[in-house]
């Protein structure tokens, strides 16, 4: 920790900025959870879609396709439209005739195999520096409307699962996902996907579940109304009211993703989904499967739409956070809590800049950071978006 150290309070003097140096032992790998390709309905191969994560800085993503693992053989018609032509002529360039498989069929009709995950990982992984995840996209629904779970590092097809609610369709499929686990004894976890996507999802129904600590608090598809409206929810509003309810029934906190859930890879813009989006920050030891989730069902991650922390530290006394510092970039950081007999969650801190720390009090029933940044993001989820970031609740006790 530097020498001089500028310290203002507020709130009580429980906010305090404080010049700090990097904390040892954080070690950060970025990566995506949620995305697709041409195995279900994303629309470019597998490879590209990995080629596009590696380039641009992730360590690990799950490629997770709805009710699909990347095994078996299987081949795709190239569609005799222009921009499906160009997407296999880039394949092709990218990866070669003597990687890519396809042939002619009667009418003139051009079909692909798609590679599968066994085949392709080995061009991609490295140790340290870029893990593939086995990953499903579990699609169930309750009388029309869309129930998804994603299943991280699952080792076998999950075939969805019905129930008599909304409720029940995702405990049903959280508990085939912790079935495998226990069967394999395999680090796997299910998590949460885009509750407002079709409005489909209420707090409510994710306070009846048993088993589950992760959904996605930002979802970068343009679908999936992360912001709710005049009549509903938002998602960081649904993640305060979800935790509120846990700590009432005993359960350990649920903690809150970012993902980008995509899957155009060559048109771009606001009515795209696309990479790049949202993310996870996750302080392991490790780039592996087990240190990877052993962190996250830690709570020891940050999600992501842009912004980078230089050191987290959270634990029962106090949070704090310090954001990297881009040139020209001004920065906000939010206490965001709920109080002991509270009706909601309320930012109970805020300041102007890139260091902070938030110490309980003694009526703080848990407490999380948001940070917003004034930088523009980049093809953003919805026009006008900033760069972001949220960290994971944790409780004073």
């Amino acid at each position: 920790m530097k020498a001089t150290q500028l310290i203002r309070s507020c709130c009580a003097g429980l906010l305090f900025f404080i010049a700090m140096g990097p904390i040892q032992g954080q070690n950060w790998y970025k990566g995506n959870l949620h995305t697709h390709s041409l195995w279900s309905d994303g629309d470019d191969y597998p490879e590209m879609v990995m080629d596009w994560y590696k380039a641009n800085g992730y360590q690990f993503v799950g490629l997770s396709d709805h009710n699909t693992l990347q095994e078996g053989e299987r081949w795709v018609n190239v569609p005799k439209v222009q921009i499906r032509q160009r997407v296999f002529e880039r394949y092709l360039r990218n990866f070669g005739e003597r990687w890519v498989d396809s042939r002619r069929l009667g009418g003139d009709t051009l079909q692909v195999r798609l590679k599968t995950l066994d085949e392709y990982r080995g061009l991609f992984e490295e140790p340290e520096k870029f893990l593939i995840l086995r990953s499903e996209e579990i699609t169930s629904s309750f009388f029309g409307k869309p129930v998804h779970l994603n299943a991280t590092n699952v080792q076998s097809l999950i075939k969805p699962r019905s129930g008599a609610s909304i409720a029940q369709v995702m405990q049903n499929n959280i508990n085939a996902v912790l079935e495998q686990r226990a069967a394999t004894g395999q680090p796997m976890f299910p998590h949460i996907n885009h509750p407002n996507f079709g409005w489909a999802i209420k707090a409510e129904d994710m306070m009846e579940l048993t088993g589950e600590r992760f959904f996605e608090v930002y979802n970068g598809h343009p679908a999936v109304n992360n912001y709710g409206d005049s009549a509903r929810l938002g998602t960081e509003e649904m993640w305060d009211q979800i935790n509120h309810a846990y700590l009432q029934q005993g359960k350990p906190l649920m903690f809150g993703l970012a993902t980008d859930d995509s899957h155009n890879y060559f048109f771009f813009g606001p009515t795209y989904s696309n990479s790049g989006r949202g993310w996870v920050m996750v302080n392991a030891p490790d780039l592996s499967p087990a240190s990877l989730i052993a962190s996250m069902e830690a709570g020891d991650f940050y999600s992501s739409s842009g912004i980078v922390l230089d050191s987290l530290v959270s634990n029962s006394k106090n949070l704090s956070v310090k954001i990297r510092q881009e040139q020209g970039v001004k920065y906000r950081i939010e206490f965001v809590g709920w109080k002991k007999g509270g009706k909601k969650s309320q930012i109970l801190a805020a300041v102007e800049g890139t260091e902070a720390r938030y110490a309980f009090k003694p009526d703080d029933l848990f407490i999380r950071a948001r940070l917003v940044s004034d930088k523009p993001k980049f093809n953003p989820y919805f026009p006008g978006d900033t760069e972001m970031a949220w960290t994971q609740p944790v409780t004073p006790n």
